[in-house]
C-alpha cells in the first residue's frame, strides 16, 4: 500500500494521484503540485488514502505545498489573463482562416507555459499562430487539438436523462462505445436518441451493456421459433432486466415465459 492524495485540475472530474510526502493535505485544500506540464495549482479531493501501488502511476510526485493566499491570488490572476489570451487567439485564428476552433486556455501557475485547447475536422498547421501567440506572451505556447466528447466533459450540460452529463460529472475516462451495445440492450437505432451531446454514442449504454450479455445467454433470439406448452410460436419481445419473453403462436396467442438466473423456463 502506498499513501496518496487525490488531486484535480480546473475542476476536472478527473484525478490524479499524488503523494503526500511531508505535507498535511486534507480533502479540500488548494495544493501547489509539479507536474509533467509543469506547476500546477490544484485541488485536493480525497484525504490522504492508502492505495495499492498496482493502481496508480509509479513514480508519485510528491504536493510542493497547501496553496497560501498568495497561491491563491496568483492562480486567479493567471485564469484571468489566460481568457484574455484565449479571446486574442480567437482574433488571430479568424485572421489567418485557420479551420479551428479555440475553446480553452490556461496557464500553467509558474506561467512557463500557456495551453490552449481546441477542436477541429483534421489536423491544423498552426506553427504561424504559435509564433505569434509566443512573441505576444514571452512564454511557452501548447496548442492542443482534443476530440468532441472531450469538449462536451469540459463545458458540461444536461443529458436526455435531465441530469448532468456524466462525462462533466464523475466520469474520469471515456471508455469504447459501440453501436452492438444499443442494440443488444433492443434500444431503437435513433440518432436523436443514442447519440450525446457530442454527437457520439452515449457513453451509458456501457453501463448495463455487461449485464444484458450476461442474461441474454439464457434467452432465446428475436424471431426465433420455439415450443411453449406444446404450441409452436416465434420470439416477439425480450424482457431481459424483467426476466421473461413474449412468444406469440400461429393462432396469434401470446405467452409469457419467465426466465431465472439459471437459464431454465
Amino acid at each position: 500500500m502506498i499513501k496518496v492524495v487525490g488531486i484535480n485540475f480546473l475542476n476536472a472530474n478527473r484525478i490524479y494521484y499524488f503523494s503526500p510526502g511531508k505535507t498535511k493535505v486534507k480533502n479540500g485544500d488548494f495544493v501547489i503540485v509539479e507536474t509533467e506540464r509543469g506547476t500546477q495549482f490544484g485541488k485536493a479531493v480525497t484525504d490522504v488514502l492508502d492505495m495499492p501501488k498496482e493502481k496508480v502511476f509509479l513514480p508519485l510526485k510528491d504536493i510542493i505545498r497547501v496553496a497560501n493566499e498568495n497561491d491563491v491570488k496568483t492562480n486567479k490572476k493567471n485564469a484571468k489573463d489566460a481568457e484574455k489570451a484565449l479571446e486574442y487567439a480567437k482574433e488571430l485564428v479568424v485572421k489567418s482562416n485557420l479551420e479551428m476552433k479555440l475553446f480553452e486556455a490556461s496557464y500553467t501557475f509558474d506561467r512557463k507555459k500557456l495551453i490552449f485547447k481546441f477542436i477541429a475536422d483534421d489536423r491544423v498547421d498552426f506553427r504561424e499562430l504559435a509564433k505569434l501567440l509566443a512573441a505576444k506572451y514571452k512564454t511557452r505556447i501548447e496548442l492542443r487539438q482534443i476530440g468532441v466528447r472531450d469538449k462536451a466533459k469540459e463545458i458540461g450540460g444536461l443529458g436526455p436523462c435531465g441530469r448532468p452529463l456524466c462525462c462533466s460529472s464523475f466520469l474520469t475516462n471515456f471508455n469504447s462505445v459501440s453501436i452492438n451495445m444499443a442494440k443488444n440492450q433492443g434500444i431503437a437505432l435513433n440518432p436523436t436518441k443514442i447519440n450525446g451531446s457530442c454527437g457520439r454514442l452515449l457513453c451509458c449504454l456501457g453501463y448495463e451493456d455487461e449485464i444484458y450479455t450476461k442474461y441474454k445467454k439464457n434467452f432465446p433470439k428475436m424471431g426465433e421459433f420455439v415450443e411453449v406448452d406444446g404450441k409452436n410460436g416465434r420470439v416477439c419481445e425480450l424482457n431481459v432486466l424483467n426476466g421473461n419473453y413474449k412468444v406469440r403462436t400461429s393462432d396469434n396467442e401470446e405467452i409469457v415465459v419467465m426466465v431465472d438466473k439459471n437459464g431454465s423456463n
